[in-house]
């Protein structure tokens, strides 16, 4: 057996035997390039995904509520700079993956391609989204690739957190007066289908699934992990007094889950290519902050080789 062969062996059996692969251990090369590609993706989900938010932090109707969001944006930035480090253990740059985001040639989530045009959004942002994010993430505490697994533990912890403050959110507008109902249904109504679309095209259509399902990077299918999201939240939704503008969504009693209607997915594939109602803004902001923060990363990168150089000075005169 070649050298390449027994490494190939060795990593199929620690993939069987659910043992995590560590960067220094070797692994395929699709292996390594398809976990950058999806952590990378992730990475600047987070990091985009502050925006909508953001955009309400001044804005929010109570100190207490500015504080819980201001909490939860900084959160997102940690799991953008986890999750970056996690690529950078595969042999990527930080600066080249912010840069793919940045010149088109990666992608982040469609749902951050939506405005958050009311209190209520920021709500179901948190409820749906993020309840979403959460289906999503757990399954990845499992993944194959050891640091992206330990990353999700904590941003799963997280993550929970910010579906039980967006639910919260949305069930005291649902309580509150005929206006804040009506805004909690219309913030719904619009988000509902962008989050379904969050768990991606159907398994047979999607292009990385099935082997990142052969791998473990994935442990569950997106079909399944978008119908259990569904089978939760349907609930959730009644007991807010709220309607899920799904027409064709009904329990079906032999299969014990809830049927629901056809996703738009030509929406979907519009947004991913750049034509949502705020692709260009969200890039432009991100280019933006890399622009303004440059300064910041000048002056940390001459004050650790100013700190190095003074190391090796000592080290030289001892």
């Amino acid at each position: 057996m070649s050298k390449e062969k027994a490494f190939e062996q060795e990593f199929e059996n620690k993939i069987e035997n659910e043992i995590k692969i560590e960067p220094r251990d070797w692994m395929p090369e699709k292996y390594r390039e398809n976990l950058i590609r999806q952590i990378s993706q992730h990475a600047h989900s987070e990091v985009v995904g502050m925006l909508p938010e953001a955009n309400w932090i001044t804005r929010a109707p109570s100190l207490r509520r500015k504080v819980a969001l201001l909490a939860k944006v900084q959160d997102e930035a940690g799991h953008g700079l986890y999750l970056y480090s996690a690529t950078e253990t595969l042999g990527a740059r930080r600066e080249d993956t912010v840069d793919d985001l940045h010149e088109g040639r990666a992608k982040y989530s469609n749902i951050f391609n939506y405005p958050s045009v009311t209190w209520a959004d920021i709500g179901v942002i948190g409820w749906l989204v993020d309840g979403a994010a959460i289906q999503n993430q757990v399954m990845l505490t499992r993944t194959s690739y050891g640091p992206y697994s330990r990353a999700m533990v904590r941003i799963c912890k997280e993550e929970s957190f910010h579906q039980r403050q967006g639910y919260e959110i949305v069930l005291h507008m649902a309580k509150g007066t005929p206006e804040q109902k009506e805004m909690a249904q219309d913030a719904l109504n619009r988000w509902w289908w962008p989050s379904l679309m969050m768990f991606g095209p159907s398994d047979k259509d999607s292009k990385h699934s099935q082997q990142s399902l052969a791998w473990k990077i994935k442990r569950q299918g997106n079909d399944e992990l978008r119908q259990e999201f569904i089978d939760k939240t349907v609930p959730q939704a009644k007991y807010a007094g709220l309607t899920i503008p799904d027409p064709d969504l009904k329990w079906n009693e032999e299969k014990g889950v809830h049927d629901f209607g056809e996703i738009d997915w030509s929406e979907f594939m519009n947004v991913i290519k750049g034509n949502g109602p705020m692709n260009r803004s969200r890039i432009k902001a991100r280019k933006a902050a890399k622009e303004n923060g440059a300064w910041v990363r000048e002056a940390a990168t001459a004050y650790h080789e100013k700190k190095m150089k003074r190391a090796q000075q000592k080290q030289s005169a001892a």
